[in-house]
């Protein structure tokens, strides 16, 4: 498949009211898709937008390692760029901190992920595969997953991994909300007049609808990677494919 056929461009869609304070690319979630994120990034690196990730870049796809260590170097060196805190690196932390109480992180991906840092995880105690990742990450990866914020604000647009709870202002959410997500989100209009984008819920394609862009459409599992480029009133979706 040529470079050109990877990348696919929907023209502007209307989003009445929407009024970021600075043009804003959001990518959805990769989950271990390195090649993906390569392919992203070479379509937003020339534009002007800030590029915001919604988390969830670990688990499910091999190259775990490989994106981690992608996104750290870009959002050291390219002004403004911003990775936000997914449920799955929220869960990998925890079991860094706790092996024993969340070895279950292992069977949501985490043997993808540690495979992918060289980790043979198979059969292993949950203690010595932590151990062997912390070795693997560093400490200053580890820091920085942990420093991850949960929310990003630009004049109306709020981001965040999992949406935000309507019931609640946007700058009173839990992190639980931000991060693992609120039942009944999506079905409800906020009235402040903010739009929430977010990832976390596979999407068949990006779309608006109520206030929420969802822009998950699950990059391990269909093989694309896609974006939504923000700017006042319009947003387009920017995607790449395998």
């Amino acid at each position: 498949m040529s470079l050109l056929a990877r990348f696919m461009r929907r023209g502007a869609q209307a989003a009445e009211g929407m009024a970021p304070q600075e043009p804003l690319a959001v990518v959805g979630d990769i989950h271990g898709r390195d090649d993906l994120l390569d392919l992203m990034l070479a379509r937003l690196t020339p534009t002007e937008a800030r590029i915001v990730f919604v988390g969830d870049y670990v688990d499910r796809g091999s190259g775990s390692a490989a994106v981690l260590r992608r996104l750290q170097s870009l959002c050291a060196e390219r002004a403004g760029t911003l990775c936000l805190k997914g449920n799955h690196e929220d869960m990998m932390l925890r079991f860094l901190a706790d092996p024993q109480d969340n070895a279950g992180w292992l069977t949501y991906g985490g043997l993808e992920t540690l495979s992918s840092f060289g980790i043979d995880g198979a059969g292993g105690a949950p203690a010595d595969l932590a151990e062997a990742l912390r070795a693997k990450m560093g400490a200053q990866m580890i820091d920085w997953l942990a420093a991850l914020p949960h929310l990003f604000q630009s004049g109306n647009v709020a981001v965040s991994h999992a949406g935000a709870d309507p019931a609640r202002a946007i700058t009173d959410q839990s992190d639980e909300a931000l991060v693992w997500g609120q039942t009944g989100y999506g079905r409800m209009q906020r009235s402040d007049g903010i739009w929430v984008v977010h990832g976390h819920v596979i999407a068949a394609r990006v779309t608006a609808q109520m206030g929420h862009i969802n822009v998950d459409t699950g990059a391990y599992k269909t093989g694309r990677l896609s974006a939504a480029i923000l700017r006042a009133g319009a947003f387009e979706v920017a995607e790449v494919r395998a």
